[in-house]
């Protein structure tokens, strides 16, 4: 019995996860497959009721469980960046989910590339450091100076700040920081990522040349990690990746790369997909709690219309599965998009005519169909 959370959290993060839920309960049917779900009201709702993002009593809670199925977050009532900073990236932080995951599949016909060559990159993205580390902040004349504390699994940063500009000036910032454990743990987990896909290769994404010290180390550290498992390793800068992706994305498998370059370049990913609606995240910890969920936001214009596309929740469904040792069902529910998306039984964005909660019902059925 696997002990899960469900986070559906905002806007089309409830319909979505329901969808998912239901596909869950059909592999249940057919596999040796069980779970049961706690559903934690953590989202916009509350915070607006309460103030509270993500309490000590939600962590200790969600410390509990052997892993979290996450919905969206993000709310227009709430400023930008608070429910984004104080419940996903917290999250991501305390449960020290250092690895975000997003494969990058060829869902054809959905592919937008004039020529259709399969690919299949899994991007590992540096989950912790780099410039997510809300490491940032105001100083000057009309701020004073800046004294920042960042605290992280792996260490605990204190900085001031002081410019001494003529004229006097104000100024805004924002750190990146990574640590030598945090690339060592990151480029052990690529490699052995890649070997267990039957690959030879990491592809390390960068500016090094223009960021030479954070990259610098990273490259180098990698070099180490590559002769250690007696792999090759590929260097790409950040811009001539995104331009790789478009003319020769096949040539590609697993990629690591710095958080904030993952983020750009797994949304450019999942648009050669077919769009946000078809990419489920996992949030690993490999010793502790992940979480997982599809990379789409919580699109509150459509929220509550059934117009929202469930697929990427089931891809976040399928790698849940996978990481809890279930690999086989993962498999049914890929097999299952794949019929789904072959029988147009898909909502309007993908050219079907279902709501959301009857696209999870056809990825169920197809699943219940299916014989071990």
């Amino acid at each position: 019995m696997k002990h899960l959370a469900i986070v559906p959290g905002d806007g089309i993060g409830k319909e979505v996860i329901a969808a998912g839920m239901d596909v869950l309960d059909a592999v249940t049917e057919i596999s040796t497959f069980d779970y049961d779900g706690e559903l934690f009201d953590i989202g916009a709702d509350r915070y607006l009721k309460t103030g509270e993002l993500l309490t000590d009593e939600d962590i200790e809670s969600l410390k509990k469980k052997d892993a979290i199925y996450f919905g969206a977050i993000g709310d227009p009532r709430v400023k930008p960046g608070i429910m984004e900073q104080g419940v996903l990236l917290k999250m991501r932080a305390v449960f020290d989910q250092y690895i975000n995951l997003r494969p990058v599949t060829s869902w054809f016909p959905l592919v937008p590339l004039k020529r259709e060559v399969p690919f299949d990159m899994h991007f590992l993205r540096e989950n912790t450091e780099d410039f997510y580390m809300g490491a940032g902040g105001e100083f000057g004349p009309s701020n004073g100076d800046c004294k920042l504390k960042v605290k992280r699994e792996l260490y605990t940063l204190d900085i001031d700040l002081n410019v001494d500009a003529e004229p006097k000036d104000d100024f805004a910032f924002e750190i990146g920081f990574l640590s030598r454990k945090g690339i060592t743990r990151f480029a052990d987990y690529a490699f052995k990522y890649a070997q267990a896909r039957g690959e030879d290769k990491v592809t390390l994404v960068d500016k090094a040349n223009v960021c030479t010290h954070v990259y610098g180390m990273q490259r180098e550290i990698f070099q180490q990690k590559a002769d250690e498992y007696g792999m090759k390793l590929e260097f790409m800068f950040v811009d001539a990746m995104a331009m790789a992706m478009i003319v020769r994305p096949e040539t590609f498998g697993t990629i690591a790369v710095p958080n904030l370059f993952g983020d750009i370049l797994t949304d450019l990913g999942a648009q050669l997909q077919g769009g946000l609606g078809m990419g489920g995240s996992g949030n690993i910890n490999p010793h502790g709690v992940s979480m997982f969920e599809p990379i789409h936001g919580s699109a509150p214009d459509i929220a509550g219309q059934g117009k929202a596309n469930p697929i990427a929740a089931v891809l976040a469904a399928q790698m849940l599965l996978t990481n809890q040792g279930y690999p086989e069902e993962g498999q049914m529910l890929h097999d299952a998009v794949r019929h789904v998306l072959d029988t147009g039984k898909t909502t309007p964005d993908l050219g079907g005519k279902l709501k959301t909660a009857e696209v999870g019902k056809a990825i169920a059925e197809y699943v219940l169909n299916q014989k071990r």
